[in-house]
């Protein structure tokens, strides 16, 4: 009320009778509130004391029990028409904590709660599997969400077995709290639930009850603020106000006879006599019974023997334990600590592979969120070589082996080498089960947040598993096993089993040396110790000097030292200026007989994006692929993936370099999106980034390289006039599917109506990209795919002649399939005249040899006449000297004359084509008239 006071007003139970109703009643001022182990009585409107057997926190509400929702909680679900058909999940109450749901449904827990002052929300909870998303986040009374931090609102993955806390300031006023859960199920495997437990807010007025303490509790007096344990051999029920001692137990069962399944062997830590020996071990609590029929016989202790060798180290008699070697010494575990000989130094880290004890930076717990009753057992036992899960309590016991690395320190002679490779960590493993078991194997960065890095299910051969650690970063990696996922108090699978037979984790801090590498020397004639090698160096075995990599080689870092080292980048690719790794410099060359064709790719842009689908899961959940491809550039060009669900926090400056947590950053990474609608999400979520590709192995135009193959029958084409470009990747992360790691081909194709950027897509078939789940395919279509244009790409066109010019213009030849390079030269205009001059004298050539047709005929026909002329008066002269006998004509026929003769030749005018034959004639005329000559002349002299 405004007054600051409450009242108490009769409503009646039937409407319209408000005749004989009592007067209103001042009540309690508003500004009072409860002590703790007090209640407000509402009928009474004043505070009241627990009663025994419960407590309350006064100012404060918490909930830690969970046998079934209590008052005031709400479990709603959330999504599209389709999924609320498919759906019926909800928040289930499983005594000591709250299960949420496993499937892909979506689902809120919710509580109303008015706060007089500011004050907080407290609770306990545990978040296994990232295929889950989890929100927890406040609204105020008009449904509008209060102003918080994403650290604050996506709640970070936990380890299994523990249990994180998360707190939350919370205002005055009514306070909504939402835990929110949404599965993305891609296959069969059901996820993990989220667990929640012990709710505790602060800042209430009062509570309206009192909690009744939960079994194994209790609280003897009125007016408690907390319940207390029973003591040792007691038990309590619900509500109680005292302990009942155990023998009184109403409820008695028949104890079984024991099996193997009721005992485990072990080994016992090496004496001062460096002996071990086999030991077995009753479950406890036991109870089953020996000596009766049918009960297995408890095996006797083995016989004492040697100890196996140490782990890197040696045994020291005098603490019975396995040491490390001095600095600058190393062991194989079998033989004292030697010194590295002058030229070489330790190889730091670690290598398990004898388990006689568990080493001091490893331990074992097991745990259940059920019971607590293995809490105190070892998840793992030892087992000479090797180490292999424990009996636990149940089947569904979460059995824990862990690790903890404090961070990496390289060799000396590499220490300032710019990789991306600065430890690795390799396991050799097998299980052995009859029902659904499963072995994890989990990271956790700078203690952040745990994600699976590789789950194993069911039996599995023995095999060895690597992983790489590409930053310098305090980790732990953790192992647990887990025979099935159903609820069980009781152990059907205790003989199902994993084994791990080593570990070896490279470059570790602290870790000790089981031998010795070569190391780079000082120049200095007497100085012998290790000195680091620049980026890109290897250490020459000969001089045990640093030398540069060759030209567009990459340095692997993990090889023996000496050339070798030195890997030749593919096809189409070069190194960058450190050897770290090689990438495409968007340049490529193809020469096909004498064609050749160049290509810049720098105009698709520095990363591709494509987001396909959309996809639907069984229950109708919409969500995309995401993929980012980069395709040239070094280690500032790399694609970055981020997970936006389980570390919000990260600022988008880190998101661009790929620093998050839960980023990843390689030449192409893929994600899971799930978008806002339909989900109750307020953004759209990224989740599951995976590697795809941080190895580029080079660019050809060939269908095949390295063992991966391009399948160009999923992108069929009909030009081939310009060739399609296969960028080959791979990741050298090896999966439980993909033994020899993930890879990648992206075709690039030359498409001239498409953009510069181009377009990203899959194939049909495969709509994920994959069709095997290990390599992967994707097509590039753009302008920018295509070659450089060159002066063979365009022609020379000429204009219509006008007003006395002409323009000359260039054209590309069509289709046009080049971009960028030459440009087409500027149009010409030239004048007509020097379009006619070849016109003009191929015309002057023609008159040319037609007068000089008609000077040579006129000229013959002269040189004919003058001949004829001769002759006559040659054999005049001879008739009258010699008087001879006249020679018989050959030119003038009988019955003719001389005059009759010339004046057919004066007077006749024939055709040019008669003109012609009669020269010719005439020529053979002038022929006969000299031979005639000569023969008159030799015979008729006087």
């Amino acid at each position: 009320m405004i007054t600051g006071s409450r009242w108490r007003v009769a409503i009646p139970q039937s409407p319209g009778a408000c005749t004989g109703l009592p007067e209103p009643v001042r009540g309690t001022e508003c500004t009072f509130s409860c002590k703790a182990g007090e209640f407000l009585e509402m009928s009474a409107q004043e505070c009241t004391q627990c009663a025994a057997g419960s407590y309350s926190l006064g100012s404060g509400i918490r909930f830690d029990q969970w046998d079934s929702m209590p008052a005031g909680f709400s479990s709603l679900l959330i999504g599209s028409p389709f999924s609320l058909f498919l759906c019926s999940s909800s928040w289930v109450p499983q005594g000591n904590y709250l299960e949420s749901n496993r499937d892909e449904c979506t689902v809120s827990l919710i509580y109303a709660v008015h706060l007089k002052k500011q004050g907080f929300v407290s609770f306990e909870y545990q978040y296994l599997d990232n295929n889950l998303l989890f929100e927890f986040f406040i609204q105020n009374d008009q449904c509008q969400e209060m102003d918080q931090f994403a650290d604050a609102k996506w709640l970070k993955l936990t380890n299994h077995g523990e249990w994180a806390t998360h707190t939350v300031n919370l205002k005055s006023g009514t306070n909504i709290l939402y835990w929110r859960t949404g599965g993305v199920l891609m296959g069969t495997k059901v996820v993990k639930p989220v667990l929640l437990k012990n709710i505790q807010i602060e800042g209430v007025a009062y509570t309206s009850e009192c909690f009744p303490c939960k079994p194994g509790m209790f609280s003897r007096a009125p007016g408690s603020s907390m319940c207390e344990p029973c003591p040792r051999d007691t038990y309590s029920g619900h509500g109680a106000s005292s302990c009942t001692p155990s023998e009184a137990s109403a409820v008695c069962k028949d104890r079984p006879p024991c099996s193997k399944k009721d005992y485990f062997q072990i080994h016992t830590a090496c004496d001062h006599e460096g002996k071990t020996q086999v030991i077995y071990k009753w479950i406890e609590p036991k109870i089953c019974l020996e000596g009766v029929p049918g009960a297995e016989t408890f095996p006797p202790s083995g016989e004492r023997e040697p100890c196996p060798p140490c782990n890197p180290g040696f045994y020291n008699n005098d603490m019975a334990t396995c040491s490390p070697c001095p600095p600058g010494t190393f062991s194989d575990g079998m033989k004292p600590c030697k010194q590295c000989p002058a030229g070489t130094e330790p190889t730091l880290g670690y290598e398990f592979k004898w388990w006689n004890i568990l080493p001091a930076n490893m331990k074992t717990s097991c745990f259940n969120v059920g019971n607590s009753k293995c809490d105190s057992m070892n998840g793992w036992e030892m087992a000479g070589d090797h180490i292999q899960s424990g009996a636990g309590s149940s089947d569904n016991d979460y059995l824990i082996l862990n690790i903890h690395i404090p961070g990496f320190k390289l060799p000396t002679s590499v220490s300032s080498r710019s990789g991306t490779e600065f430890g690795r960590i390799t396991f050799e493993f097998e299980t052995l089960c009859t029902a659904d078991c499963e072995l994890y194997f989990m990271m956790d960065v700078n203690r952040k947040s745990t994600t699976v890095v590789e789950s194993w299910e069911r039996t599995k051969a023995r095999q060895s598993y690597m992983h790489i650690m590409t930053k310098n970063a305090s980790v732990s990696y953790t192992w647990a096993f887990q025979r099935t996922n159903q609820p069980s108090d009781v152990r059907h699978y205790v003989n199902d089993v994993a084994r791990i037979y080593s570990i070896s984790v490279s470059n570790a801090v602290d870790g000790v040396s089981s031998g010795c590498r070569a190391c780079a020397l000082s120049t200095q004639p007497s100085s012998s110790t290790c000195v680091p090698c620049p980026p890109g160096h290897y250490i020459d075995t000969h001089t045990s000097q640093c030398t540069e990599c060759p030209r567009n080689t990459r340095l692997v870092s993990h090889t023996s030292p000496g050339p070798e080292a030195c890997r030749p980048c593919g096809p189409g690719s070069r190194s960058d200026k450190d050897h770290s790794l090689c990438y495409s410099d968007c340049h490529f060359t193809h020469t096909s007989g004498n064609v050749t064709l160049t290509f810049d790719f720098s105009l698709l842009g520095s990363v591709g994006t494509l987001m396909n689908g959309p996809s639907f899961t069984s229950k109708g959940t919409k969500y995309f692929h995401q993929f980012n491809i980069s395709l040239c550039g070094g280690q500032e060009q790399l694609a970055v993936c981020t997970d936006n669900v389980t570390d919000l926090s990260i600022t988008d400056t880190q998101t661009e370099k790929g620093e998050g947590a839960n980023s990843v950053k390689s030449f192409i990474c893929q994600s899971t999106v799930i978008p806002a609608s339909g989900r109750g999400f307020h953004t759209a979520l990224s989740s599951q980034s995976i590697n795809l590709a941080n190895t580029f192995l080079g660019a050809t135009v060939e269908n095949t390289l390295d063992g991966i193959r391009a399948r160009p029958e999923l992108y069929p084409w009909t030009s081939k006039k310009v060739p399609d470009i296969n960028f080959y990747y791979r990741s050298l992360e090896a999966t439980s599917s993909c033994e020899s790691g993930r890879s990648a081909v992206v075709t690039l194709r030359c498409d001239p109506e498409k953009s510069t950027k181009g377009e990203l897509a899959v194939p049909s078939q495969c709509p994920a990209a994959t069709c095997d789940g290990c390599t992967f395919h994707f097509l590039w279509e753009s302008s920018g795919a295509c070659p450089t244009c060159t002066e063979k790409d365009y022609h020379q066109i000429e204009g219509v002649c006008k007003g006395g010019h002409q323009d000359l213009l260039y054209v590309w030849t069509e289709p046009k399939l080049c971009m960028g390079g030459v440009t087409l030269p500027e149009k010409k205009t030239l004048p007509c005249e020097g379009m006619e001059l070849w016109v003009r004298l191929g015309a002057g050539l023609g008159a040319f040899t037609a007068v000089l047709l008609v000077s040579l005929t006129c000229y013959f026909w002269k040189k004919n006449k003058r001949l004829e002329y001769k002759y006559s008066r040659l054999v005049m002269s001879a008739n009258k000297e010699c008087e001879m006998p006249g020679a018989d004509s050959c030119a003038v026929m009988e019955g003719e004359n001389e005059g009759d003769m010339e004046d057919e030749i004066v007077y006749t005018k024939p055709s040019l084509l008669g003109k012609l034959k009669a020269i010719a004639s005439k020529v053979r005329l002038a022929t006969s008239y000299h031979a005639d000559v000569v023969v008159m002349l030799t015979v008729g002299v006087c």
